[in-house]
């Protein structure tokens, strides 16, 4: 089973091994609501709109979410998604390099270390539910495209590709205006990746406040 962080990396890499260019900022910020929908997926915690809630302190055995979870457990006082997706958000780079192992470690993804690629091996792999395997970009596209119910992983990863604004890569521009208010309709179902894209709009919002006052 991949974790969404994982399935994110996938996602921002190209055929040639070359990744994807993203906001730095929105990818930090994506990779932390990766984490934490993870962790709502463990029942490891909740949401609701105005708490990010743990029930379950116990670790996964997992060194991609058992660190996030520590976290959070240490924590006495209450605090909501926004501020769990921010603060995750610093340690992001660690998450990324993690993703990016385990990916090396399933034969997903190989590392040629004397030109810094990451070449894909195998662009296949089982979902979680057992279904016939598929690649993560067509799950998502059988999601926009049609009219089925997303499960909560489709939800998510929708989430975190609309995130980091990887659609303008994937689709043409014809297929992003067809699919734009479906992808709005299936983020807007996950409180954790509400929170992920209102960090993302704020540090948005102040870079472009600070670049005004610049000029």
């Amino acid at each position: 089973m991949l974790r969404f962080a994982e399935e994110l990396m996938l996602l921002i890499l190209r055929d040639d091994g070359r990744f994807v260019s993203v906001r730095s900022w929105s990818l930090r910020r994506a990779l932390a609501g990766a984490v934490l929908m993870d962790l709502a997926l463990e029942d490891r915690i909740d949401t609701d709109l105005e708490n990010l809630i743990l029930v379950d302190a116990t670790p996964l055995g997992d060194g991609l979410l058992d660190p996030t979870l520590a976290q959070i457990a240490a924590t006495n006082e209450q605090r909501g998604a926004h501020y769990w997706v921010e603060h995750i958000a610093s340690g992001s780079d660690e998450i990324r390099s993690r993703a990016l192992e385990r990916l090396v470690d399933k034969g997903i993804v190989e590392k040629h270390d004397d030109k810094f690629l990451w070449v894909l091996r195998s662009r296949r792999y089982p979902t979680i539910d057992g279904k016939a395997v598929r690649e993560v970009k067509l799950r998502i596209m059988s999601v926009l495209f049609s009219d089925e119910i997303p499960d909560s992983r489709d939800v998510a990863i929708i989430a975190l590709a609309d995130a980091c604004e990887i659609f303008r890569e994937l689709l043409s521009r014809q297929e992003l205006e067809q699919a734009s208010t479906r992808i709005q309709q299936v983020r807007n179902f996950d409180l954790i990746g509400q929170a992920m894209n209102q960090a993302i709009a704020d540090v948005t919002m102040w870079l472009a406040k600070a670049q005004n006052t610049i000029i």
